[in-house]
């Protein structure tokens, strides 16, 4: 099997950096002011190293030198084939659709790629339902169904597609969703279809499109915030996720955030910080006691990992279990695609100690008791 290999070496950078996305020109230098670190090639070796682990076959892999792929196979042991293409730096869009079609007419198998929904779009606005492709979750929000629900997974996926003695895996179109960064920067949530692109069937290791929140969760979510609001400990820097169901806690506070999908953080009723990006946050709370308020994924179930990247592992372990509050409607959480929730911090060891159980608060004095699992 050949497989094509292509790295968005900027995915992601704005995820830890509070900037809701990466696209847009100059965000890519401004978010690597703000502190964030590329993650982009370090999760596709991730991925590879996982597939040659599991592989008892040598694999073919083609890609092009440098940042948007070369690097990221040669992290993983690999010696790939090179494309005589060169990526701009920083690279674009261009450069992603111009390697998707140079892969397909080297003839591979299957296009896997590293980053996020615009990634997937450029990808599969090439490929169309011809080629099949898979992602490695490496962008800011993931809301198409072309993802694996982790560069571990997305590893083990294409080692099994990969074995000519495993026919399991069944091919089958899925959505590719993408939102307008500058809408989305000014509070404006507006996804869109832009296509199809041919993946893996794997219930376990590939993520579902995201959902909408049914609207008749819309009361009791409002009245569990409050209850929230009230509930939270005098002197700790409790830290508010992204999206209309962790901001109903400050509007019970009588707070505004500066943005619906920012990250805030809040200390004895008074904002400490809004809109804060990974490295705010960590100056905001400093070494004291922390709480963390988030809600949920809809239809994938994600707690961390997908669009709240602000929130990095080191503040997930100073607040432990014990300290985050998961609130979320009883429809979103029976609309899951899975009846688990599930996390991709980045560290390993995070993710362990939030698997297990938590409980998820649903109403004034109701909660729901939900698996929750890491996305490997």
């Amino acid at each position: 099997m050949r497989i094509g290999l292509i790295v968005n070496p900027i995915a992601g950078l704005g995820g830890a950096a509070g900037l809701k996305g990466t696209d847009g020109a100059g965000v890519p230098a401004l978010a690597l002011q703000r502190g964030a670190e590329p993650l982009s090639g370090r999760r596709a070796a991730e991925a590879l190293r996982v597939t040659l682990s599991a592989l008892a076959t040598p694999l073919e892999m083609l890609t092009v030198a440098g940042a948007m792929g070369g690097e990221a196979a040669r992290a993983a042991g690999l010696s790939p084939t090179l494309l005589g293409l060169r990526a701009g730096d920083p690279s674009t869009r261009g450069d992603t659709m111009a390697i998707a079609s140079a892969l397909i007419d080297a003839g591979v198998d299957l296009i896997l790629f590293a980053g996020g929904d615009g990634t997937a779009r450029d990808v599969v606005s090439v490929t169309g339902e011809t080629v099949p492709v898979l992602g490695i979750p490496t962008g800011v929000k993931m809301h198409s169904a072309v993802f694996a629900t982790s560069p571990a997974s997305a590893g083990r996926l294409v080692a099994m597609l990969a074995s000519a003695s495993d026919s399991r895996i069944a091919l089958a179109p899925r959505e590719v969703m993408d939102i307008d960064e500058d809408d989305l920067r000014a509070g404006v949530v507006s996804a869109s279809l832009h296509g199809y692109g041919l993946v893996p069937v794997e219930r376990r290791m590939m993520q579902p499109a995201k959902g909408a929140a049914p609207r008749s969760d819309e009361a009791a979510v409002e009245a569990a915030a409050r209850s929230v609001a009230g509930a939270l400990d005098p002197g700790v820097a409790t830290v508010i996720g992204p999206g209309r169901t962790a901001k109903h806690v400050l509007a019970a506070l009588g707070l505004e955030p500066a943005s619906l999908l920012g990250v805030d953080v809040v200390r004895d009723g008074a904002l400490v910080g809004t809109d804060l990006s990974r490295r705010e946050i960590a100056e905001a709370v400093g070494g004291g006691p922390v709480g963390v308020v988030v809600g949920v994924v809809g239809g994938q179930g994600f707690l961390f990992g997908r669009g709240n990247q602000q929130i990095g592992p080191d503040i997930i372990r100073l607040a432990g279990r014990d300290g985050i509050t998961v609130l979320a409607g009883r429809g979103k959480l029976a609309a899951l695609a899975r009846p688990e929730l599930m996390v991709d911090t980045g560290d390993p060891a995070v993710d362990a100690m939030l698997a297990g159980y938590l409980r998820v608060v649903t109403a004034p004095g109701e909660t729901l008791v939900m698996r929750v699992a890491a996305a490997s």
